[in-house]
């Protein structure tokens, strides 16, 4: 009888141990299903590519023997900001190995992963790489959101006169496959004088969300480039949300404001408002189409952009728009499934894993989409409890 009850509480503890095991998620074995919550900010052509990525390579992991599943859930809009703290809350009760999270508005997910802290659960931050204070992530893939406002900067001055591959300026060869990232672009303009240069564009911007933190980056660091300029003129900036039909509506707003002649460009922070304030333009019979510029005060508008996604790719193809600064959204999804199976199995990951912002324009287009260039994972390193990531 002794034995039998010293039996059962040893069952017991081994039950609860393994209970532990599960509701902390951070380690497994390769035989086990690793379960990541993956939750965007809204459910836009942009993090739907994402979505797709961190589903190919789940789908790749499982032809490498590891049992991979994805719960993919977002808010209905990129303004329906207590919609994704309760999906990070509901990932956390349901006990998930990893969140993967493209912050919605990186103050208000604090709280909840702060929640995810304390339970263990660990966390990947995406779209973002500067960290957050008063949490502890995992890992963060993305690129620098400032860095990204200054590429699209520097492709609007090549564009409106300065050297580059754009415009009627100072044409540089490339080597095939050549990063325009911010670096190239950096040292072609070095010796630039911004005060003489010949580059002239009035130009009007659509912002995201006012004030928030991804909006105000890309604003700042497109104003730092463009601002030392003396011919570039800032006719105003506009809030669109991150949202297509706002950015129709605020690209019609300046279209009224500004008759033909009086507007050279749009600036669009995301890809959704710059889709907008391409249809809005062509809708107006004013939109520039890539290799007919008009120029400046020719009556046309020339539309830049940011993210890159296998539409807007499309667009940029057609002329339709300029340019668009890659965001890397098929990387966020590939390298973080990647990055959450390698946690789970007891492997390492970069801290920091900089996507590289780069400028993406007619003649690149087929660099990006529709085979984006990806880098194969070592499933049998990670399956080992390996880390190639890091050395």
């Amino acid at each position: 009888m002794g034995n039998t009850r010293k039996f059962a509480n040893y069952c017991s503890v081994i039950v609860l141990l393994l209970g532990s095991l599960i509701f902390l998620g951070s380690t497994g074995h390769a035989g086990d299903q690793i379960i990541i919550g993956w939750t965007p900010p809204d459910i836009t052509g942009v993090f739907k590519t994402a979505t797709d990525y961190f589903q190919k390579a789940a789908q790749d992991a499982k032809g490498h023997g590891i049992d991979v599943k994805v719960i993919s859930q977002s808010p209905a809009t990129h303004v329906a900001f207590g919609d994704q703290v309760a999906i990070i809350e509901d990932f956390i009760q349901r006990k998930v190995n990893v969140i993967a999270i493209s912050p919605i508005e990186v103050e208000v997910i604090k709280p909840a992963i702060k929640k995810a802290n304390d339970a263990g659960i660990p966390v990947i931050i995406v779209n973002l790489l500067e960290p957050i204070e008063g949490v502890k992530v995992a890992s963060y893939i993305g690129f620098d959101n400032t860095d990204a406002g200054r590429i699209s900067a520097y492709a609007l001055l090549d564009y409106f006169g300065g050297p580059g591959v754009l415009g009627s300026g100072e044409q540089v060869k490339l080597d095939p496959g050549a990063y325009l990232d911010l670096a190239w672009w950096k040292n072609l303009y070095q010796k630039v004088d911004p005060k003489t240069a010949d580059i002239k564009a009035r130009v009007a911007i659509i912002e995201g969300i006012a004030g928030g933190f991804f909006s105000t980056a890309r604003l700042n660091g497109f104003h730092e480039v463009v601002d030392p300029y003396a011919g570039i003129t800032i006719v105003g900036t506009l809030p669109a949300d991150w949202n297509r039909e706002k950015g129709i509506n605020a690209a019609e707003d300046f279209l009224t404001a500004n008759e033909p002649g009086s507007l050279d460009a749009i600036w669009a922070a995301s890809n959704e408002m710059g889709l907008g304030a391409m249809l809005a333009c062509d809708r107006a019979g004013r939109l520039e189409v890539a290799g007919q510029g008009a120029g400046p005060g020719g009556g046309k508008v020339a539309v830049f952009t940011n993210d890159v996604t296998p539409e807007s790719a499309n667009r940029v193809r057609e002329g339709k728009m300029i340019a668009e600064t890659h965001h890397g959204f098929p990387e966020w999804g590939w390298y973080g499934t990647e990055f959450a199976v390698t946690i789970s199995l007891g492997g390492k990951v970069p801290y920091i894993f900089d996507i590289r912002p780069r400028t993406m324009y007619q003649s690149n287009a087929d660099l990006f989409y529709p085979k984006p260039a990806l880098e194969p994972i070592n499933w049998d390193v990670i399956k080992g409890g390996g880390s190639p990531r890091v050395k």
